[in-house]
Protein backbone atom coordinates (compact mmCIF):
# COMPACT_ATOMS: atom_id res chain seq x y z
CA UNK A 1 0.00 0.00 0.00
CA UNK A 2 2.75 2.34 0.75
CA UNK A 3 3.99 2.12 -2.54
CA UNK A 4 0.99 2.45 -4.38
CA UNK A 5 0.87 5.76 -2.07
CA UNK A 6 4.40 6.50 -3.53
CA UNK A 7 3.32 6.73 -7.14
CA UNK A 8 0.11 9.01 -6.32
CA UNK A 9 2.79 11.57 -4.76
CA UNK A 10 5.16 11.36 -7.47
CA UNK A 11 2.70 11.71 -9.80
CA UNK A 12 1.22 14.84 -7.80
CA UNK A 13 4.80 16.45 -7.31
CA UNK A 14 4.91 16.38 -11.24
CA UNK A 15 1.89 17.62 -12.16
CA UNK A 16 2.58 20.56 -9.76
CA UNK A 17 6.10 20.83 -11.11
CA UNK A 18 4.72 20.65 -14.95
CA UNK A 19 1.92 23.58 -13.49
CA UNK A 20 4.26 25.69 -12.12
CA UNK A 21 6.76 25.50 -15.56
CA UNK A 22 4.61 26.53 -17.70
CA UNK A 23 3.67 29.72 -15.33
CA UNK A 24 7.29 30.68 -15.22
CA UNK A 25 8.06 30.14 -18.82
CA UNK A 26 4.90 32.21 -19.74
CA UNK A 27 6.69 35.42 -17.34
CA UNK A 28 8.10 38.20 -19.39
CA UNK A 29 10.50 38.85 -16.92
CA UNK A 30 11.46 35.06 -16.77
CA UNK A 31 11.73 35.23 -20.76
CA UNK A 32 13.86 38.45 -20.17
CA UNK A 33 16.46 37.06 -18.30
CA UNK A 34 16.90 34.06 -20.37
CA UNK A 35 17.37 36.05 -23.66
CA UNK A 36 19.82 37.57 -21.31
CA UNK A 37 21.61 34.25 -20.02
CA UNK A 38 21.48 33.29 -23.85
CA UNK A 39 22.93 36.57 -25.12
CA UNK A 40 25.99 36.28 -23.27
CA UNK A 41 26.72 32.59 -23.64
CA UNK A 42 27.03 33.75 -27.68
CA UNK A 43 29.10 36.34 -26.55
CA UNK A 44 31.21 34.10 -24.68
CA UNK A 45 31.16 31.40 -27.70
CA UNK A 46 32.34 33.97 -29.96
CA UNK A 47 34.99 34.91 -28.02
CA UNK A 48 36.30 31.66 -27.68
CA UNK A 49 36.21 30.95 -31.15
CA UNK A 50 38.24 34.29 -31.40
CA UNK A 51 40.67 32.94 -29.13
CA UNK A 52 40.67 29.97 -30.83
CA UNK A 53 41.55 31.57 -34.43
CA UNK A 54 44.15 33.44 -32.67
CA UNK A 55 46.20 30.50 -31.11
CA UNK A 56 45.80 28.92 -34.48
CA UNK A 57 47.21 31.53 -36.49
CA UNK A 58 50.17 31.78 -34.40
CA UNK A 59 50.94 28.04 -34.31
CA UNK A 60 50.87 28.21 -37.73
CA UNK A 61 53.67 31.13 -38.13
CA UNK A 62 55.79 29.27 -36.00
CA UNK A 63 55.91 26.29 -38.16
CA UNK A 64 56.32 28.38 -40.93
CA UNK A 65 59.14 30.33 -39.03
CA UNK A 66 60.27 26.35 -38.05
CA UNK A 67 60.12 25.33 -41.95
CA UNK A 68 62.02 28.57 -43.18
CA UNK A 69 64.79 28.03 -40.34
CA UNK A 70 65.16 24.78 -41.72
CA UNK A 71 65.33 25.04 -45.41
CA UNK A 72 67.98 28.20 -44.34
CA UNK A 73 69.94 25.38 -42.55
CA UNK A 74 70.11 22.88 -45.72
CA UNK A 75 70.83 25.60 -47.85
CA UNK A 76 74.09 26.99 -45.97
Amino acid sequence: MAFGNNKWVAFGVGVAAGVAAVALIKNPAFKKACAAVVGKGLQLKDDACAFAESVKEDAQDIVAEAKYNNEKKKDA
